[in-house]
């Protein structure tokens, strides 16, 4: 059975992140450990040559400092943590939205690596790989006993290199042996389609790329409809995780002339950042209505960009309640020993509104059924489900967070039908709980 569970929700526990790229720097000796911090650090380092010198087996020391470091930094809140130099790449290779690589997109399904779609015009597609497929070997490894992460890693490398991939393909009487050589992979941060008379964009995550990809997703679709007939866009946010605060920033200013869209704000009470969006005549979408889908899956830098609009009544947000991540973190270069993930700040809506813990509420909240062979588990998801979170100042027993799911068929994702009835201005289904006086569809 195919692994869904861990494709729901690895983003949103794992990658949901508002993440600021300016380098922090040490604290200054203001802030130097006095003389009982130098002694627990003497402990320390008692505890650790103790281990060294007693354990049953010779302990690796570079992953007994690696553990207690992230031991330490767990301890402050899930988001935080220690990431070595392997890790800092790929962490630069995500938020960069390019890499090495072959252009497929895949899950895992019966032990063995699936591909869902060969990116256009990659090397996968080039040289056959087909949707549907199954990856059976990586370069004459097993993929059986890999998890999916360790086998996009194999399959990722140096440009101009080839991989040899064993394919089992319906209808073939025999494994499909393939080569194909990596290129450049530029990841589309934004998906975008005309449905009839609306405009649907669907933000993955927000890369380096995001914003331009929402300009071209923007433009393509204004050249395909008419501005008298188009009634509006989706924007859709669901099972987004997260990623650069700037690109939240600039995604949310396309849409808003004027105002306030996110604050920053750290320890120091005086450490306060906002973030306003560039005064203009009208929004990069001729001031037309907008709905915002969001989910338990829309987390931290996708909250942002929902909680702003929504704050300065640009659109109407229909669906779940959102993940609930507020916090921001900075990324602090470690030179040739990876880098530092730390939580620094929390960031704020336009009116004040601190979304840690407590999440993005809908104006109108549409559930999406589960199909038959999720029915019954528990998929809902939050920052306030886990252990050890800073607890937000408007959290409450409720939490944050609910199912993040989203039906691969349009025709049965009822949150973005209601979407589109809304914005053609038409009855809805009676099995939609409707709250027109929330609505909001001009600005």
């Amino acid at each position: 059975m195919m692994r869904k569970l861990s494709l729901l929700f690895a983003g949103a526990l794992m990658g949901a992140s508002a993440m600021s790229l300016v380098y922090g720097a040490p604290g200054s000796a203001a802030n130097a450990a006095g003389s009982e911090t130098y002694k627990q650090l003497a402990i320390f380092g008692d505890i650790f040559e103790r281990v060294r010198a007693n354990y049953v087996t010779p302990p690796d020391d570079k992953s007994l400092v690696e553990n207690a470091i992230n031991g330490m930094l767990s301890s402050l809140d899930p988001h935080s943590s220690y990431m070595n130099a392997e890790q800092a790449q790929d962490m630069r290779v995500q938020t960069k939205g390019e890499f090495g690589g072959l252009g497929i997109e895949v899950t895992m399904e019966n032990d063995l690596v699936k591909v869902i779609t060969p990116i256009d015009d990659t090397p996968a597609a080039k040289a056959g790989v087909l949707s549907g497929d199954y990856i059976a070997k990586i370069d004459g490894e097993e993929v059986r006993g890999l998890t999916l992460n360790d086998a996009v890693e194999k399959m990722r490398g140096p440009v101009n290199t080839p991989i040899k991939l064993t394919i089992l393909r319906q209808g073939a009487d025999k494994p499909i042996e393939l080569t194909v050589v990596r290129d450049i992979i530029k990841v589309k941060a934004v998906k975008y389609r005309v449905e009839n008379d609306i405009g649907y964009m669907k933000i993955t995550s927000f890369t380096e790329k995001t914003y331009d990809d929402l300009e071209n997703a923007i433009e393509n679709i204004k050249k395909q409809v008419p501005n008298e007939k188009l009634k509006g866009y989706v924007l859709d946010l669901r099972l987004n995780p997260g990623g650069l605060l700037d690109q939240a920033v600039s995604v949310s200013d396309a849409f808003l002339k004027r105002g306030e869209i996110v604050s920053t704000r750290g320890r120091d009470p005086k450490d306060v950042t906002r973030f306003d969006a560039k005064p203009k005549q009208v929004d990069d979408i001729n001031g037309k209505p907008m709905i915002v889908l969001v989910n338990g899956g829309s987390a931290s830098a996708s909250e942002i960009v929902a909680g702003a609009l929504q704050d300065l009544r640009r659109v109407t947000v229909v669906g779940t309640q959102s993940f609930g991540k507020g916090s921001v973190q900075t990324i602090i270069p470690l030179g040739e020993n990876g880098a530092l993930r730390l939580t620094t700040a929390l960031y704020y809506t336009p009116s004040g509104k601190s979304i840690q813990g407590k999440g993005i509420t809908p104006d109108i909240k549409v559930d999406q059924p589960l199909p038959p062979d999720l029915q019954g588990r528990d998929l809902t998801r939050g920052e306030s489900d886990l252990k050890g979170h800073i607890k937000g100042a408007d959290e409450s027993s409720t939490g944050s967070g609910s199912a993040a799911y989203v039906p691969p068929d349009p025709k049965n994702d009822l949150q973005l039908i209601y979407a589109e009835q809304l914005l053609r201005g038409e009855k809805t289904d009676p099995s939609f709980p409707p709250n027109p006086d929330k609505a909001v569809l001009n600005q």
